[in-house]
């Protein structure tokens, strides 16, 4: 049994991290701000012995004890990073530096969490690791994307400086339950869009494409990565099927048929990435991870969610 600090743990899948340690018998602590983190998200976990609960912004430093810390926090929709960009890469970066010094202090193992926004609107594709990204550093998204870039060389100097152990995942699109109804990204608008009859946008042609990756299979991978030995990382975890954002809309609309829904078209936003897709080779050989989750399965259970959420029944 270890003591492991989540940040960000009353997130999305912060909150899928601290269930899944629980279930291994780890006590957690739970460290969260809450700007997007919910308490709902974890209430169900309160009341375990094993489960602390702090409500603590890693951007000011902290004195906790822990075997391995995971950082998660951060926000990850465009619409609540660039809310407040400022505070977005403070972040990735004084938040980051905080946590460092404390696995050095503690001599705790530390699993960063970035993002397959590193490599931008990438040239190369699908994406390896050793891909370094196109990245736009002063668009509108680079206050995440830059971030989370920098938060991987402070990761990694840490490492060579003070023999830090550190991983570093890099997280390709993930769903499924306790994803806000509000996250604006695209499962979440075109899930609620569709169970409330509105119009699915779009933006752009829809012809840009994503892999989607199911929460589970994603705390898989992550906690695979951060117990195993030999690898630094980055690690690219994420699931190599590509789908259209057409192709997502109309699985959506076939896994939803009641809906009145049709689509809509927008404007593609600034710096949008055209495809998106990891490679996982690397996590297939050093981990012997692949999801298993198809999209519809996801799909399925992540309405469920939503209908609850919107307080809908099921034939909605």
């Amino acid at each position: 049994m270890k003591t492991i600090l989540v940040t960000g743990g009353a997130g999305f899948l912060g909150s899928h991290l601290c269930q899944r340690l629980l279930e291994r018998g780890d006590s957690v602590i739970c460290l969260d701000s809450f700007f997007t983190g919910r308490k709902q998200n974890v209430a169900h976990l309160i009341g375990n012995p094993r489960f602390e609960l702090l409500r603590h912004d890693i951007v000011e430093p902290i004195v906790i004890e822990a075997d391995q810390i995971y950082n998660l926090a951060c926000p990850a929709s465009p619409v609540a990073y660039q809310y407040n960009p400022i505070k977005t890469i403070k972040t990735s970066t004084v938040g980051v530096v905080n946590m460092l010094g404390l696995a050095r202090r503690c001599k705790a193992r530390i699993l960063h969490c970035s993002t397959s926004e590193v490599y931008g609107d990438p040239d190369v594709h699908p994406q390896t690791e050793d891909y370094w990204g196109r990245v736009n550093p002063i668009g509108p998204r680079s206050c995440y994307d830059e971030g989370k870039r920098v938060a991987e060389s402070l990761c990694m100097n840490y490492h060579q400086e003070h023999g830090i152990e550190v991983r570093i995942i890099r997280i390709f699109n993930t769903y499924g339950p306790r994803m806000d109804p509000n996250d604006g990204r695209v499962i979440s608008n075109f899930i609620t869009q569709a169970l409330r009859g509105e119009h699915l946008t779009i933006y752009g042609d829809g012809k840009q494409t994503r892999s989607f990756c199911y929460c589970d299979d994603l705390i898989r991978g992550m906690m695979l990565l951060m117990d195993q030995d030999q690898e630094t990382g980055p690690v690219n975890i994420g699931n190599p099927g590509e789908y259209t954002m057409l192709e997502l809309a109309s699985e959506i609309l076939k896994a939803i048929p009641h809906t009145e829904s049709t689509i809509s078209y927008m404007p593609l936003p600034k710096d949008d990435p055209k495809q998106r897709c990891p490679d996982i080779s690397k996590a297939k050989q050093l981990l012997g991870w692949e999801p298993t989750i198809d999209l519809p399965t996801g799909l399925e259970r992540t309405i469920k969610y939503y209908r609850q959420e919107l307080g809908m029944n099921e034939n909605a």
